[in-house]
């Protein structure tokens, strides 16, 4: 009898040790699962950039999860449309998940604006991986960074050529009402200028602007060389496209990298001809083509475009702050990030005191040529 009782003593402490190990197990699991959010325009004219960055966001974290990464990696994926009252709601979603450790966000500079403050209310690390507005950093919200150079550095040397390559005397600006395009109006202008250059005529419409007919006869009276767009995508190919209909098309029309998409392309079809972007331009390394052969074996649907790399790049900057710092303190990541020196596939990645990024920016020149965007 004694026996049996101690026997089923011993089988009761092993069952209960074993429930505690399960439990603990389970615990340390769900202790070890973390998420890191993402911000994009998923929908609407703009998508194609929104994409091809959430993968680059998906990739990076799909590789962490499969090289022995010490926290569980969940990505949450949020769509902003382009549109800031979206893409505050996105973020509030983010920051009222106690599981979502960090975030990378946004293509529209308008939207990284709206979202911004509700990061900081939060102290959560926020890396920007596409907006270019200077102001994004000039507010030096210290969980705010940015992996992409700025609407300036694409703008000087853009004007700068065509002001030095002597046809382009005067120019029309044509752009949006938001940040973005203010912002390019303002240097561009600036820059064109300072190099010789004459703004003739200059007007802007809201986002959504359908029918630019009215301004364009303005400015065709203003009788420019060439068009400079302030805008993006959709209603930059409807500019193009509106030339053309009024006998503006033999004009050239310039922009920078908000308009550098296949969609443009698309939608303005034989009119996008000739139109010329700067983009800025990232020096080719192993990283970068480890990244490029990776993007193309997972097989997505949509290109990575210009915007993936810089995605991915801000997700391996969060990855490796957070590895190294843990999940506790949000205020030490960010810290954390502004003093990174990261060697990554954009090169050695590093923050100035407002947490824009300090790498040597140079830019490639495009023109669309037989419907395809191809290298100046």
């Amino acid at each position: 009898m004694q026996t049996r009782r101690t026997a089923l003593i011993r089988i009761s402490s092993f069952l209960a040790a074993t429930a505690l190990a399960v439990s603990l197990g389970a615990a340390q699991a769900q202790a070890d699962k973390i998420k890191l959010g993402f911000i994009g325009p998923l929908s609407g004219g703009n998508a194609q950039q929104g994409l091809g960055a959430k993968n680059g966001f998906l990739l990076a974290i799909d590789e962490a999860n499969a090289n022995g990464y010490p926290h569980e990696v969940e990505g949450v994926v949020l769509d902003d449309a382009s549109d800031p009252a979206v893409g505050v709601s996105a973020a509030q979603k983010l920051v009222n998940d106690p599981e979502v450790i960090a975030a990378t966000g946004h293509w529209n500079s308008s939207v990284a604006l709206a979202t911004m403050p509700v990061f900081n209310r939060a102290q959560m690390p926020f890396i920007i991986w596409g907006a270019v507005s200077p102001k994004i950093t000039e507010q030096n919200f210290p969980n705010v960074t940015r992996v992409t150079p700025t609407l300036v550095n694409e703008n000087k040397p853009l004007a700068e050529s065509i002001a030095k390559g002597g046809k382009i005397k005067k120019i029309a600006i044509i752009s949006d009402t938001t940040d973005y395009g203010v912002a390019n109006t303002k240097w561009f202008g600036d820059f064109f200028k300072a190099d010789g250059g004459e703004i003739v005529f200059s007007d802007a419409s809201a986002v959504g602007t359908t029918d630019f007919r009215a301004m364009l006869t303005k400015a065709k009276a203003a009788a420019p060389d060439a068009v400079y767009f302030g805008g993006v995508v959709t209603e930059a190919a409807l500019v193009r496209s509106q030339m053309a209909d009024l006998g503006m098309g033999s004009l050239p029309m310039y922009a920078i990298s908000g308009i550098y998409d296949p969609k443009f392309i698309e939608i303005a079809g034989k009119a996008a001809e000739g139109t010329i972007v700067s983009s800025p331009a990232v020096q080719s390394n192993p990283k970068l083509e480890a990244f490029n052969k990776a993007y193309d074996a997972k097989g997505y649907a949509d290109p990575a475009g210009a915007y993936a790399k810089y995605a991915y790049e801000a997700t391996q900057i969060l990855l490796d702050v957070i590895k190294e710092k843990g999940t506790e303190d949000k205020d030490a990541l960010s810290q954390a990030i502004r003093g990174i020196h990261h060697e990554g596939i954009l090169g050695t990645v590093s923050f100035d005191k407002e947490g824009q990024t300090e790498m040597p920016i140079e830019v490639d020149m495009f023109t669309v040529r037989d419907g395809k965007w191809v290298k100046m």
